[in-house]
């Protein structure tokens, strides 16, 4: 296979991936909304009282007793929390590289706006005019704040 068809197909799978990215996390957020709108308190305590009753029904003497069941469901918890926090940073890290990518476009398109414009300046004026001598002024504070910033 030559070398430009397989850069178009890691393209086309880099594309793929970003989609599919954008969908995951769009859905993700409306299970997150939707399970938090499920939770209301009622539901809370009905879950409480079948979980208590089916773990008291379930207790085999001496193997699994509340103090065991109180542990699993911490431990599982723990689990559900460490899985937000983990999914949290990675949607922090795609923010992050994408004000990245903003930021270099940004910079990208300034260097072309100043290169044209010093095209421009570089071309010769049709008039055979003298310019006239700038005059000397005072710099405004935010231009002497600049000027001393670069320095």
């Amino acid at each position: 296979m030559k070398f430009g068809a397989l850069q178009r197909r890691v393209r086309r799978c880099e594309q793929v991936v970003t989609v599919r990215l954008v969908e995951t996390q769009d859905h993700w957020s409306t299970l997150s909304q939707v399970w938090r709108q499920g939770w209301s308190p009622l539901r809370i305590v009905v879950v409480g009282l079948a979980g208590g009753f089916i773990a008291g029904k379930l207790e085999v003497p001496g193997k699994v007793n509340g103090a065991r069941w109180l542990q699993m469901v911490g431990s599982v918890s723990n689990l559900f929390a460490s899985a937000q926090a983990a999914f949290a940073t990675a949607m922090a890290a795609q923010a992050a590289a994408s004000a990245d990518d903003a930021a270099e476009e940004a910079d990208d398109a300034s260097e072309q706006a100043s290169a044209a414009a010093s095209a421009a300046e570089a071309r010769p004026t049709p008039a055979a005019r003298p310019e006239p001598e700038p005059e000397l002024r005072e710099p405004r504070p935010a231009e002497a704040a600049t000027e001393l910033s670069e320095r």
